[in-house]
């Protein structure tokens, strides 16, 4: 029986992170519904954090009766924007600190997470977000948080880490503290039913991104390996199915719990070059995120291949979701691997070359400047010249071109 039809469960993996406290994660169709009984430790005044798009589809309206039911004083805040910035941020902190707010409930895609977040950051401690840019710049706990995501993608609900962007140069911030990871994640893969289906294959392709990004990078380990084979077998054998039938529970199932499972990696490691690639794109180009690292990521992945580590890894990869087998080599099953990405992005309808969004050559050496300010380009596992930068978004309709040919 393949994975994609037998009932997925919760990697215990999940709670190897240390001290077994630090988070729970809690997967189940319905599973959001027991906000109620998990906030009951955690506070008595719950902020929900979400944006309109979501509060239309019920989710937190949902949630906010569990909450009260469970005799916590319940608000709403359903401005969150995507992309969030530094001022969609401290409007929501103004309001948390007006109600006298003890406890923050995320519910949507990463960017009400990252709004709920941030939000926290500014509430306890003051400021604004390039405050904390960076790692540990908190000097006091953040409220805890409860995310309930919507969408299967950024994996903001087991990172510890927001991303705002600045409000005049759009450059995202990450912004990461240890008391800003969620207290409680409830994976329930009922919400994500109600996604658009564009936004069900930016997010899908950016959460295969986190596992492919996450495996290689320089600051990989064990524990982040393990998170990222986990996230890359769901994400792998059931994003196809899920974008064929979107009301297929049980392939949502998976690839929530890849997601998840991504951005425990990349909590535990971090990402790489097509992010880095991605970013500037978003920021200058206003590409949606998912979309724009779906489109860098080959790229990326052919030349991470001349990395010899790398290229054990993406064969290993490729070996465990069945797409190569123990007798083929290490660069037959990268060339496998690669294919899959490729298709899986072409069945999505996603942009496959720069000019599909806009992008003409004239503008990638200002793209390349900003891709090699990029954090995360900093962790990719072959290191990157400035030259190489444009070199790479270069090569990017390469990948275009031979799925053409194919």
């Amino acid at each position: 029986m393949t994975e994609s039809s037998s009932s997925p469960s919760l990697d215990s993996s999940f709670f190897a992170l240390g001290d077994p406290t630090e988070q729970q994660v809690i997967y189940g169709p319905g599973s959001s519904v027991k906000v109620g009984e998990c906030a009951k430790q955690l506070g008595s005044r719950a902020l929900v954090v979400t944006d309109l798009g979501v509060s239309s589809a019920g989710h937190p309206h949902k949630v906010m009766k569990s909450l009260e039911s469970a005799g916590i004083r319940t608000f709403l805040f359903e401005e969150s924007m995507e992309n969030p910035t530094d001022s969609s941020v401290q409007e929501c902190a103004r309001k948390a600190g007006i109600l006298e707010i003890d406890l923050i409930i995320g519910v949507g895609g990463g960017s009400s997470l990252d709004t709920a977040k941030g939000a926290n950051f500014i509430l306890t401690n003051g400021g604004s977000m390039k405050d904390y840019w960076g790692v540990s710049k908190a000097t006091k706990p953040l409220l805890p948080m409860i995310a309930i995501p919507t969408t299967a993608g950024t994996g903001s609900e087991c990172q510890s880490y927001a991303l705002i962007s600045d409000d005049q140069t759009h450059r995202k911030m990450a912004c990461g503290d240890p008391s800003a990871l969620p207290k409680v994640t409830l994976l329930d893969p009922e919400l994500t039913l109600s996604q658009p289906f564009s936004v069900c294959t930016a997010t899908g392709m950016d959460a295969l991104a986190h596992a492919l990004e996450s495996a290689v990078c320089s600051r990989r380990n064990d524990l982040s390996g393990r998170h990222a084979r986990q996230a890359f077998v769901h994400l792998i054998k059931n994003l196809e199915t899920v974008w064929k039938d979107p009301q297929d529970l049980l392939a949502r199932g998976h690839v929530l719990l890849g997601a998840a499972h991504a951005g425990a990696a990349i909590e535990r490691s971090m990402l790489g070059a097509a992010h880095a690639l991605a970013n500037p794109l978003t920021a200058q180009k206003g590409v949606i995120h998912g979309q724009a690292v779906g489109l860098c990521l080959p790229a990326v992945m052919t030349y991470n291949q001349q990395d010899l580590n790398s290229a054990k890894i993406y064969a290993d990869l490729a070996r465990i979701a069945g797409l190569a087998d123990s007798s083929t080599s290490h660069q037959q099953a990268n060339g496998l691997l690669l294919e899959k990405v490729i298709r899986l992005r072409e069945f999505a309808g996603l942009p496959t070359s720069l000019s599909e969004v806009d992008c003409v050559a004239s503008e990638l050496p200002k793209l390349s400047k900003d891709a090699a300010d990029q954090w995360t380009g900093t962790f990719n596992p072959r290191p990157i010249k400035e030259s190489d930068w444009i070199k790479l978004y270069q090569s990017i309709d390469v990948h275009a071109d031979n799925k053409n040919e194919g």
